[in-house]
């Protein structure tokens, strides 16, 4: 059972990384972070550049896919982190374990257990209560409710859809690849994705800039951290995608405490709430 705890390394660091994007896109735009972020993940790897070779060339070409998955996911994620509460993103995020559920039951045909229906329905029901506040917090957050909701909401969801995609993606090419290999390709896919979208668009990069962001660096090492304590979950017979999917969940109470006591954020308490009822869902879907 040694991949339920290496998910739950991914959920926490998950959580830490979107703090640290917080911090870093404070300083630096969203495609100097992004660009410069996974440049840095794939130079930590680079030494493990000959364990990955011998791949079938059809992987290559189904890494690339999840790395353009990861590239859409990202770049909507962090347009929707700069611009809305930490805390509020955090809960958000938690709609994932829907979406990969649904994946793992139709594409990868596993059963849910009684144990999961029930946890996939407190999940639910903390995703719901999200949207009814007490009066109280409902007066003081209209005006940000209206923006955030309006333009962010859906990207964060959108987000939300393809990350799930992508984690399909891990458990079925973890099956015939190794973590090494995926690790390192789909990183190298997605340098090259956003240095020629940065071409293409001809968006200005202030490379200087943002190699000072210490919060760059730091985010670069946890994103190598997390994904390969993923990849080597997925990479065991037993782990299923739908019980790593709420193990991963773990995470929102880390932005939601860090919304309230790092960022300042107002009526988290609520949103506390809601995540703590995700949480025993989550523990009721692994038990």
């Amino acid at each position: 059972m040694l991949w339920i705890p290496l998910v739950l390394l991914y959920g926490i660091l998950k959580g830490v990384r979107e703090i640290v994007k917080k911090k870093a896109l404070e300083k630096n735009s969203t495609i100097e972070v992004l660009f410069m972020y996974t440049f840095l993940s794939f130079i930590i790897v680079l030494p493990q550049a000959k364990l990955a070779m011998g791949m079938e060339p059809k992987f290559y070409l189904y890494v690339a896919l999840k790395s353009f998955v990861i590239f859409l996911a990202w770049m909507f994620s962090f347009k929707a982190i700069k611009k809305m509460p930490i805390s509020l993103y955090g809960v958000l995020d938690l709609s994932r374990v829907l979406f990969a559920t649904l994946l793992g039951v139709i594409v990868l045909q596993e059963v849910l257990s009684v144990h999961q229906m029930i946890g996939l329905l407190f999940v639910s029901a903390g995703l719901i209560l999200l949207k009814y506040r007490p009066r109280s917090m409902r007066e003081t957050a209209d005006a940000a409710k209206q923006s955030v909701e309006v333009r962010y909401v859906v990207i964060a969801f959108i987000s939300c859809m393809l990350n799930a995609v992508s984690g399909l993606l891990d458990k079925l090419l973890m099956k015939e690849i190794n973590s090494t290999q995926l690790q390192f390709w789909y990183m190298f896919f997605l340098v090259l994705m956003y240095l020629l979208f940065i071409l293409i668009t001809r968006t200005p990069v202030k490379i200087a800039s943002v190699a000072r962001n210490k919060w760059v660096w730091l985010l670069s090492v946890l994103f190598v951290i997390a994904d390969r304590a993923l990849f080597i979950a997925n990479g065991m017979s037993e782990s299923r995608i739908t019980v790593m999917t709420l193990l991963k969940q773990s995470g929102c109470v880390v932005t939601i405490l860090a919304g309230r006591y790092l960022f300042k954020e107002k009526n988290t308490t609520h949103k506390m709430v809601c995540a703590l009822i995700i949480i025993v869902g989550i523990v009721i879907g692994v038990g």
